[in-house]
């Protein structure tokens, strides 16, 4: 896959390292190129943080508690190891908006509508070919609230080859989610 390639090759414009640096540091800089690549190069870490780690139970729990400040310190670890990682992004949020930290609020934002693009330029949902594209069913719940797909919409599941693809409807209305899974 190309963006595999490009996010390892340092001499890339779209090298890791070079494109975490700018997302962390001046996230507005980014291209659309830039943010797909980010996006979609999660799936290629081998250290990304899954749900189920420890670091994220802790950072769940703290957040559950109502411990802002705490799941900030917690937050910034996992954030540290898994940037483009949507729930932590969503944590810091929500965190930083509590503490009323605009400038933190206004930064992390900013990385989310990144991602967020990525995902809507990946198709515009209405058809399983144009569908939306998101790299776990994590990614795809919290796209699905950014569009306002509430609970009256039903989901139906339907196996691909190496992929899994949602269809969300309401009356006529349908929307399309491809969750990829890489081996």
């Amino acid at each position: 896959m190309i963006v595999s390639k490009n996010l390892k090759d340092s001499t890339s414009l779209y090298f890791r390292e070079r494109l975490i640096f700018k997302y962390k540091m001046m996230p507005k800089s980014l291209d659309s190129i830039e943010a797909k690549h980010l996006y979609y190069g999660r799936n290629f870490m081998v250290d990304k943080v899954a749900t189920d780690s420890d670091d994220f139970i802790k950072l769940a729990d703290a957040f559950k508690a109502g411990e802002f400040e705490k799941c900030i310190q917690i937050a910034k670890k996992v954030y540290a190891q898994d940037p483009t990682n949507l729930d932590v992004i969503l944590i810091l949020l929500r965190s930083y908006d509590f503490l009323k930290d605009a400038n933190n609020f206004s930064h992390h934002i900013t990385q989310l509508r990144l991602l967020i693009d990525a995902i809507k330029a990946s198709g515009d949902g209405k058809t399983e070919e144009s569908a939306y594209v998101v790299n776990s069913v994590d990614d795809e719940y919290i796209f699905l609230n950014i569009l306002n797909v509430g609970k009256d919409f039903t989901r139906k599941t339907k196996p691909l080859a190496e992929d899994i693809m949602d269809v969300w409807e309401k009356d006529n209305n349908k929307i399309y989610i491809k969750i990829i899974y890489l081996n």
